[in-house]
């Protein structure tokens, strides 16, 4: 699994926690796994965040979130929070005309989002697009399947959406490749930082300067180990490699993006 901006929209926030990242790229990618599959992986990663400690269970997947976010939240809560990751639709949905939402062939399908555009987009027209291999070739840091999977998804994105959700964390690492295969104008949501944010009102924390640097873990499959080779093919994975931090300039875009809302999950 490549790096997500969600860690790095800790690394601004709230600087002085500590971060565990549990990668899985023994059973990656989940998109085409079993739900049973998911579930599992999920509950083995949690149970050894908790074992080590950890406050609050941040699953930064949307995948993982429309499977299993339910059964986590049955295991670890009230203990410990489970926060998940969900397109960012009703922020687009505020103020966009016409909406594309861009995810996984999983997420695309899944009843999950078709509830949350039936909740949150305001009667607007919503566009579901799947990305298939786009996740993928992100994940290997590989370009150029990343650009004909773009390429895809754009040519098959009715123009009239003005607003475009990316339903998959992967998906904001190539943001400006993105915006550059769709109309002028068009904004894209993505919920990172909003994410970051409904994870620190959950464990009770201010966003406040601090001159104190927390420390990143990196657990591979259940294993001690390092980004992956494909996280270096970007700002946010050098950044977190090289400094175990990331600067808040590296996460903002010269490109057109919105901010987006906390999730209501």
């Amino acid at each position: 699994m490549a790096c997500s901006p969600l860690q790095a929209g800790f690394g601004h926030l709230a600087p002085e926690l500590d971060l565990l990242l549990s990668l899985d790229p023994d059973g990656a990618l989940w998109g085409s796994r079993t739900a049973s599959f998911v579930t599992d992986r999920l509950f083995t990663a949690a149970q050894l965040a908790v074992q080590r400690g950890a406050e609050a269970i941040v699953v930064p997947c949307n995948t993982a979130t429309v499977t299993a976010i339910d059964a986590l939240r049955a295991r670890f809560e009230p203990g410990v929070p489970v926060i998940g990751t969900v397109p960012a639709v009703k922020s687009a949905a505020a103020t966009g005309q016409g909406i594309a939402v861009w995810a996984t062939v999983r997420t695309t399908a899944s009843d999950y989002q078709a509830r949350l555009i039936e909740d949150f987009a305001n009667g607007r027209p919503v566009a579901r697009v799947a990305c298939p291999g786009l996740a993928e070739a992100i994940d290997h840091g590989d370009m150029a399947a990343a650009t004909d999977a773009i390429t895809d998804a754009a040519e098959r994105t009715p123009q009239k959406c003005d607003s475009v959700v990316l339903g998959c964390t992967h998906y904001p690492l190539v943001m400006p490749e993105i915006l550059q295969s769709l109309p002028t104008g068009t904004t894209l949501y993505d919920s990172a930082e909003a994410v970051a944010r409904q994870t620190l009102r959950r464990l009770g924390r201010a966003m406040e300067s601090h001159s104190t640097m927390g420390s990143i873990d990196v657990v591979v499959s259940g294993r001690r180990g390092n980004l992956p080779t494909g996280a270096h093919a970007y700002p946010v994975g050098r950044a977190l490699a090289a400094a175990g931090r990331v600067p808040r300039e590296i996460l903002v875009s010269a490109t057109t993006r919105s901010p987006t809302a906390a999730p209501a999950i």
